[in-house]
C-alpha cells in the first residue's frame, strides 16, 4: 500500500517484517517502504532514539511530540499511530487536545513540548529565540533542546518519506485506535482498505 513494489526479501527484510509481526500481529505498510532502505530506517531510528535520550523525553514526551508534529505536518500514519500509543499511556482526552491543538489537558511542560513542535514543523525559519523561553522554563537547558529539535527534525523526515512514497496508514491501525483518534485525524492519506 505505497507507490513502491515490494521490497525484494532478504535477511534484513524478513527482520523487518518479523519485528512487525510481533509488535504488531502484521507487516506496516510503512516497513513495506523502509524494506528498500533498512539499514536506513535503522540508523534513523538508532538518532532517533538517541536525541530522545539525550532530550530526557519519556514514552509520553515523545508520544506527545510526534502526535503534535504529525497533525501540523498533516501525516495521518502518524497521527494515528502515535495518538493511539498516546491514548494508551495519556487517555483519549489528552490525545485529542494534541491533536485537535488545544492542549488544555497537558502540563505546561507538555504545553510547551507541543507548541514547540508545531512551530519547527510548521515554519522553523519563523522560530525566535524568545520561542525558547518556554521550553526553559519547563526545565529544559539548551542540550535538551536541541535535543527535543532533532528528535522533531528527524520525525518529520521519516514522516516525510513515508508520505511521499505514498504508505498509507494501514487497516488495522486504523480500526484500532480510540474513536476520538480516528475523528480527529482528518488530512493525509486515508487508511488502506
Amino acid at each position: 500500500m505505497s507507490f513502491l513494489e515490494d521490497p525484494d526479501e532478504t535477511p534484513e527484510v524478513r527482520r523487518l517484517y518479523d519485528d512487525d509481526t510481533d509488535d504488531v500481529g502484521y507487516v506496516m505498510n510503512l516497513s513495506r517502504v523502509w524494506g528498500h532502505l533498512p539499514a536506513e530506517q535503522e540508523q534513523l531510528f538508532g538518532l532517533v532514539g538517541a536525541s530522545a535520550k539525550a532530550a530526557g523525553l519519556s514514552f509520553r514526551d515523545r508520544g506527545i511530540l510526534v502526535t503534535a508534529a504529525a497533525a501540523t505536518l498533516g501525516d495521518s500514519y502518524c497521527a494515528l499511530a502515535w495518538g493511539n500509543k498516546l491514548a494508551g499511556v495519556a487517555g483519549t482526552e489528552v490525545v485529542e487536545a494534541v491533536l485537535t491543538g488545544a492542549d488544555d489537558e497537558l502540563t505546561p511542560a507538555e504545553q510547551a513540548l507541543a507548541r514547540w513542535a508545531r512551530q519547527v514543523v510548521a515554519d522553523p525559519n519563523a522560530t525566535s529565540a524568545s520561542d525558547l523561553e518556554e521550553l526553559r522554563t519547563a526545565g529544559y537547558d539548551d542540550r535538551q533542546i536541541a535535543a527535543i529539535t532533532l528528535f522533531i527534525g528527524l520525525r518529520v523526515a521519516f514522516s516525510t518519506v513515508n508520505d511521499a512514497l505514498g504508505a498509507r496508514p494501514d487497516a488495522q491501525l486504523a480500526a484500532g485506535v480510540p474513536d476520538v483518534v480516528r475523528r480527529a485525524v482528518t488530512w493525509g492519506r486515508p487508511p488502506a482498505g
